[in-house]
C-alpha cells in the first residue's frame, strides 16, 4: 500500500473501532452506576395463588412431550390451581399421547385444554387462539423442548403481585446440547436483561418460560416471528406509566437446548435475529416514549441488533487494512489472528475467551439475518430438529 495512505488508513479504522465500542462502554458504565441485581419487581407471596394457564404449542413432539408432561407435573405449584392449553398442529401421534397422560393422571394432574388445528398456520396464529382459550389469572407460555425448574411458576407469580409489573421472563440456566458458545451468550444477555429491567423493562421475552397476566395479553402479529417478545412488547407499549412492566428475573430458571454443531446453531441465531430485528422495524414507534424503555433500552438493542453489526463488520476490515497499511506482509497478522480467533470459537475451544466471541457470534447472526429479511425469507413455521430433541431427551 502507498506508505501515505497508512494514516489516513489507520485514522478510519481508530473511529470506527472508538464508534462501535462507544455504546457498549457507555452501557458498561451505566451498569456500574445502577448496579442491578435479581428482579426489580416488588416480589412477595400472594395470600392466595393465582390460576395458571400453561400454554404448551406442539407439532410433531411424539418422542418428548410425555416427558414435557411430566415436567409440567412436576412443579411446585398446585395442580388444581393449574391447566394447560396445548395447541397442536402435527400430523404424528402427538395428540394422542397428550390425551393418554392427561387420563392416566386424571386424579393428579390439572385440567387439559387441547386445541387441534385442521391445518399447520404457523406459531402466532396458534398461538394467539391457545392465548383467547386460557382462561386463568396468569398465562404462562413453554415450549416442548426445555425443562422448568420447580419453583419457576412461584417465582413469576410472585414478581406478578407488583401492580407495575404485568409480565416476566426467565434465565436459562442450563444450555442442553453442550453449546459453550450458546452458553456463553446467555450469561451476557442476562446482565444485559437484567439492567434493562432495573431501567423499566426488558425487550427479549423466552419461550422456554415467559408468564404474563391474562388480563394484559394481546393478539400478536400472525408473521410474527418473535411472538413471546412481540406480546412482551406489546404489553409495555399499551399500558403505559401506570403498569406494564415486562421484567427478567433469573431466579425464573429454565433449561432449553441449543445446537453444538456451528452450522445449526448459526441457522437457529439467524432465525430469532430475524425475528427481533423484524419485530424493532415493526414498532419503531415505540422508539423514544414510554420512560427509559423507548429512550434506552430500545435505543440500545436497535444499535446492537441492527446497527452495530456492520459496524463491527467495517471495523474487522479496517483494522486488518490499517495492519497492512503499516507493517506490510507482517501486519497480515492481524487479520490471520481474527481468522483464528473465529475458527477456534466456531468449535467452542476459547474456554474463558468464549463470551466475546458469543457478542461476536450473534453479530455475525444478525447481519445474516437483516441480509434474509430484505431477501424475503423468513416465516412463522417451525421444524423438528433431531438434535435438539436428543439433547432434550
Amino acid at each position: 500500500m502507498v506508505a501515505g495512505l497508512a494514516g489516513p488508513v489507520v485514522a478510519v479504522a481508530a473511529a470506527l473501532v472508538a464508534l462501535t465500542a462507544l455504546p457498549y462502554l457507555l452501557f458498561g458504565v451505566l451498569y456500574a452506576v445502577v448496579s442491578p441485581d435479581g428482579s426489580p419487581a416488588d416480589k412477595r407471596e400472594p395470600d392466595t395463588l393465582p390460576s395458571v394457564s400453561v400454554v404448551l404449542p406442539t407439532y410433531n413432539e411424539e418422542r418428548i412431550v410425555e416427558r414435557k408432561l411430566e415436567d409440567l407435573f412436576a412443579v411446585d405449584y398446585p395442580l388444581d390451581r393449574m391447566e394447560v392449553v396445548v395447541v397442536d398442529s402435527s400430523d404424528d401421534r402427538t395428540p394422542e399421547t397428550i390425551e393418554e397422560y392427561f387420563e392416566e393422571n386424571a386424579d393428579d394432574g390439572p385440567v387439559l385444554n387441547l386445541i387441534c388445528e385442521k391445518e399447520r398456520r404457523g406459531l402466532a396464529p396458534a398461538l394467539n387462539d391457545a392465548y383467547a382459550a386460557a382462561e386463568n389469572e396468569v398465562v404462562v407460555k413453554t415450549d416442548c423442548d426445555s425443562f422448568l425448574a420447580e419453583d419457576a411458576l412461584r417465582e413469576a407469580v410472585t414478581n406478578l403481585t407488583d401492580p407495575q409489573v404485568a409480565a416476566v421472563t426467565g434465565r436459562n440456566a442450563e444450555v442442553l446440547g453442550g453449546s459453550e458458545v450458546e452458553a456463553g451468550y446467555r450469561g451476557v444477555q442476562a446482565y444485559v436483561q437484567t439492567l434493562e429491567s432495573h431501567l423499566d423493562s426488558t425487550f427479549i421475552f423466552h419461550g422456554p418460560f415467559s408468564a404474563f397476566e391474562n388480563d394484559a395479553v394481546v393478539p400478536v402479529d400472525p408473521n410474527s416471528l418473535a411472538d413471546d417478545t412481540e406480546l412482551a412488547l406489546r404489553i409495555r407499549r399499551t399500558q403505559g406509566f401506570d403498569g406494564g412492566r415486562v421484567v427478567y428475573d433469573p431466579a425464573v430458571r429454565y433449561r432449553e437446548a441449543s445446537h453444538s454443531a456451528f452450522g445449526k446453531r448459526r441457522t437457529q441465531k439467524d432465525r430469532r435475529g430475524m425475528g427481533l430485528i423484524r419485530l424493532l422495524v415493526q414498532y419503531r414507534d415505540a422508539l423514544f416514549s414510554h420512560g427509559r424503555y423507548g429512550s434506552v433500552v430500545l435505543p440500545f438493542n436497535w444499535w446492537f441488533m441492527l446497527l452495530s453489526p456492520w459496524f463491527v463488520a467495517l471495523s474487522v476490515v479496517a483494522v486488518s487494512a490499517a495492519a497492512v497499511s503499516v507493517a506490510g506482509v507482517v501486519g497480515a497478522a492481524v487479520p490471520v489472528a481474527l481468522l483464528g480467533y473465529a475458527y477456534l470459537g466456531q468449535r467452542d475451544l476459547l474456554g474463558p475467551l468464549g463470551a466475546p466471541y458469543a457478542v461476536l457470534d450473534t453479530q455475525v447472526s444478525l447481519a445474516r439475518a437483516a441480509v434474509d429479511l430484505l431477501r424475503g425469507k423468513g416465516d412463522g413455521t417451525w421444524e423438528v430438529d433431531a438434535e435438539l430433541r436428543e439433547a432434550y431427551e
